[in-house]
């Protein structure tokens, strides 16, 4: 049989057998009016873990972020973040488009948090001349950084600065459970850096569908009113929150599996291919390559890759992402590796 290694997302996970069996039995209500148990258990575990008062199950990712936005940002006033952010690289500019949010960006090497460009960037209250900053956007772990951890410490020196200004901050934490993992930084710790934090049920973790959004209860209460007008009105979709309750009872230490997987390709490729990656840039389950280090452009070498059955993502000309996650086991890496170290050592 031949093996295919596809690592173009952890968005390609699929529900386990386990997984299945919990969403056939869930207990389920209109969550519309908030009487579904299995959904307010999931937003109550959620909250607890990330140490809010309250939580909001989403449907998608880019839906929780951008209610998360909109909560502190309204109509000409501006969210900052790195310029390689998903909010502005991967939510087709839903922001400007929903919420007349303006933003601005800051250069990161890797994505990674950089306080001081942040800070010297805001523009608390820019009166009738600027547009005033409202909220800077962290993201933890960082997806075209490739899986770049945020230093907690940089993540508390942020908090602190904005809230003596009045800026809020969003941590877009889709990733957050690998930032723990990789850590063992407590989720409750990441999220008392921020003022919302999302996070997502259906990347690594397996579940089907599905983010949960995660504030204070007044907060919440808004979110609830912007999931609607954006359309996100659920109904009983206990189904779906019970896949989010079993990822979180069975799927979150395994993370380190699908780390572990993604450091020994990294080493493998960086041996082969010097230059491609620096194995101690990968944090978590993400692998970043710089392809044109090695004399290839990113959409040949994924084309090529592909046909030998190694799926990646070409993220710009120069740079090749591929992620573990659930559905990868050791074979599956085997082959990655195999692959893509013999295109990577063929060119100067």
């Amino acid at each position: 049989m031949t093996v295919v290694a596809d690592l173009r997302s952890d968005t390609l996970t699929r529900p386990t057998a386990a997984m299945r069996a919990a969403m056939v039995d869930a207990e389920v209500g209109d969550d519309v009016y908030g009487e579904d148990p299995t959904v307010v258990a999931l937003e109550r575990r959620v909250a607890d873990l990330l140490g809010h008062e309250a939580a909001l199950f989403m449907p998608t990712g880019s839906m929780a972020n951008q209610v998360g936005l909109r909560l502190h940002a309204g109509p000409g006033q501006e969210v900052i973040t790195d310029s390689l952010a998903h909010v502005l690289r991967a939510e087709l500019g839903a922001a400007a488009a929903y919420s007349g949010i303006t933003t601005r960006s800051w250069v990161a090497e890797r994505g990674r948090l950089d306080v001081d460009a942040a800070l010297a960037m805001m523009v608390p209250d820019g009166g009738p001349y600027q547009v005033s900053t409202a909220c800077v956007v962290v993201e933890n772990t960082h997806n075209f950084g490739g899986g770049t951890v945020q230093p907690l410490s940089d993540l508390r020196r942020l908090r602190e600065a904005t809230a003596e200004v009045g800026v809020r901050v969003h941590l877009d934490g889709a990733r957050l459970w690998n930032a723990s993992v990789a850590t063992g930084v407590a989720l409750s710790d990441y999220g008392s850096c921020a003022d919302t934090v999302s996070v997502c049920l259906s990347k690594g973790l397996g579940a089907p569908v599905g983010s949960v959004l995660a504030a204070d209860v007044e907060r919440i209460q808004q979110a609830r009113v912007w999931r609607k007008r954006l359309g996100g009105g659920m109904r009983q979709v206990g189904l779906l929150a019970a896949a989010g309750l079993h990822a979180l009872d069975h799927h979150v230490d395994r993370l380190a599996q699908d780390h572990a997987r993604a450091r020994r390709a990294a080493e493998s490729l960086a041996a082969v291919a010097p230059g491609v990656v620096d194995p101690e840039d990968v944090h978590t389950n993400i692998l970043v390559l710089d392809v044109s280090a090695a004399g290839w452009s990113a959409g040949e070498l994924v084309a090529r890759a592909g046909e030998a059955g190694v799926l990646g993502y070409p993220t710009d000309p120069r740079h090749a992402r591929y992620v573990w996650h659930l559905d990868v086991d050791d074979t599956m890496t085997d082959h990655a590796v195999a692959v893509l170290g013999e295109l990577l050592g063929s060119r100067d």
